[in-house]
């Protein structure tokens, strides 16, 4: 592994950079990433963002968005670029597996690796590595390494901080989660005097959802939230043909698990749902309570200790009924 700070010096002239980041970006993913890219390209490189798959439409007016390749859609080129960059930067995931197709692309190609990321237990597929748990965002590693790493603060225009600020603000709920330290709101308001329009980005994101996205979670809360108080548990499941009446798109599920966690004493929620290909799983927990270890042992998923994710072979029903089956294991941790 070779120190991130040796990048100072191989930045100083002109590469082919391709920034990528995991399937299904979320705020954080498509914020890190181009907040990244409209600060190398100041710099004089050739620079192209590549999304493993499509992403949320209230995403889509990020500074430079039009720029971004969707893989699954331009799988030619998505090749012929990761084969011929110097320098692959990896932002939100720390795993190829997490890329999907473009995993093996990434791997293949000759170019220097960089990961810059915030989650747990990486697979050592870099070369150089900006990492740190601790941290609320991608984004505000982002930030570091633009400012301490390479020197650069003067760089960060209003496209790199309204797309830092947007990274940011996502990943931490909203300025919300016990990782929103005393250090990320001196970040956020450097981002804000540096031209990040808070206000109009907090619209942006949270206030841009069809008709159809209302009245599903109006459906998920009224018919679907069930409460374990016992375990103090609450959960959603979505079957695939709620998701085809109410027209579903990417990006509009997201938050939905929050709003389960939200009752009075729950300490662990679950948005279980019903995709083409497997179920899929959402979890949020309060605390110390480790939801990223459930899906890691029993869900071949992972994340962080209060937002993970993973997913299940067997049928929505069984899924729901394995996740509760569960529960009395962790009663303990639950009920406190």
């Amino acid at each position: 592994m070779l120190p991130i700070a040796l990048l100072k010096e191989k930045l100083y002239k002109p590469h082919h950079i391709v920034i990528t980041t995991h399937h299904k970006p979320d705020g954080d993913a498509m914020g890190s990433s181009l907040g990244l890219y409209n600060y190398l390209v100041q710099k004089g490189h050739s620079v192209k963002v590549i999304a493993p798959t499509d992403y949320p439409v209230f995403l889509q007016w990020l500074p430079n968005n039009p720029e971004v390749i969707v893989f699954t859609e331009k799988r030619e080129e998505s090749a012929k670029l990761v084969a011929e960059a110097d320098l692959v930067f990896c932002l939100d995931f720390n795993a190829l597996s997490r890329i999907n197709d473009l995993g093996g692309l990434v791997r293949a190609s000759d170019a220097k690796k960089v990961m810059i990321d915030h989650h747990l237990e990486p697979e050592n597929f870099d070369d150089y590595r900006h990492w740190n748990i601790n941290a609320c965002a991608t984004a505000q590693l982002v930030y570091d390494f633009i400012v301490n790493t390479m020197d650069d603060k003067a760089l960060i225009n209003k496209d790199v901080a309204t797309c830092l600020y947007t990274g940011i603000m996502t990943d931490s709920g909203s300025f919300r989660f016990p990782t929103t330290t005393p250090e990320v709101h001196r970040i956020i308001a450097e981002l804000i005097s540096c031209g990040a329009e808070n206000a109009k980005i907090h619209q942006l994101v949270y206030d841009n959802f069809s008709e159809d996205r209302l009245r599903f979670l109006g459906n998920c809360l009224l018919n679907k939230l069930e409460v374990l108080y016992e375990y103090n548990t609450s959960l959603i499941s979505i079957t695939k043909e709620e998701l085809e009446q109410y027209h579903i798109t990417t990006g509009d599920t997201e938050g939905v698990v929050n709003y389960a966690l939200t009752i009075n004493g729950i300490r662990l929620a679950a948005l279980i749902i019903e995709r083409p290909d497997r179920v899929k799983l959402s979890l949020r927990s309060t605390g110390d309570f480790p939801a990223n270890e459930i899906c890691k042992k029993y869900f071949e998923g992972g994340g962080h200790r209060n937002a993970a994710g993973g997913s299940s072979a067997d049928s929505l029903d069984a899924t729901v009924s394995k996740f509760k089956s569960i529960l009395p294991e962790y009663k303990n941790l639950l009920i406190v």
